[in-house]
């Protein structure tokens, strides 16, 4: 489905032998906030990319101003516990985490909450100069909740991890 019409991204084949699977997160008016919509596509096209023999290496990027500015709060704040466990709610999160070919997260600009915890899923952060990174759920009452606790501390160490997700603070690249 490389190069199919998607709502919230866009998919390509680039490079010189078309064979990086290039996904960016597309859906500005939101700083691509992470909603179910979205996060389906992009299982679709990360499916694609794995199963296509000529692509080697998937690069996942958002925007120059977020490359994902959490999951969908608008979405989420009417569910309740019951609702979220029994729909199994991020259930398919981790995809980016199980694809067998190396993923790349590209971020610049805002990588907040799930947005932060979908770049560590990938195997390499490149980070541009206007990079932050940060799991600010607790300015909401809640934790991280796509493996962010697990994730941050072995990228960044327990203590600064520990600082990030009790004060809601952002790091640079």
């Amino acid at each position: 489905r490389a190069g199919a019409a998607f709502q919230y991204l866009l998919v390509q084949k680039t490079g010189a032998q078309k064979n990086v699977g290039l996904i960016q997160l597309n859906r500005p008016q939101a700083l691509n906030a992470l909603c179910e919509g979205l996060m389906a596509e992009l299982r679709q096209a990360l499916e694609a990319m794995e199963s296509d023999p000529e692509v080697g290496a998937i690069i996942l990027t958002g925007s120059q101003k977020a490359f994902a500015a959490g999951a969908d709060i608008k979405e989420m704040q009417n569910k309740t516990f019951q609702e979220c466990y029994n729909s199994g709610f991020l259930a398919g999160w981790d995809k980016v985490s199980i694809v067998r070919k190396p993923i790349i997260a590209a971020v610049n600009g805002y990588a907040l909450g799930g947005g932060c915890e979908l770049a560590m899923m990938c195997d390499i952060i490149y980070a541009g100069e206007k990079a932050k990174f940060g799991q600010p759920e607790i300015l909401l009452g809640t934790i991280p909740g796509a493996g962010g606790t697990q994730r941050l501390t072995r990228a960044v160490g327990k203590s600064l991890a520990m600082e990030m997700v009790l004060t809601g603070d952002q790091i640079s690249a």
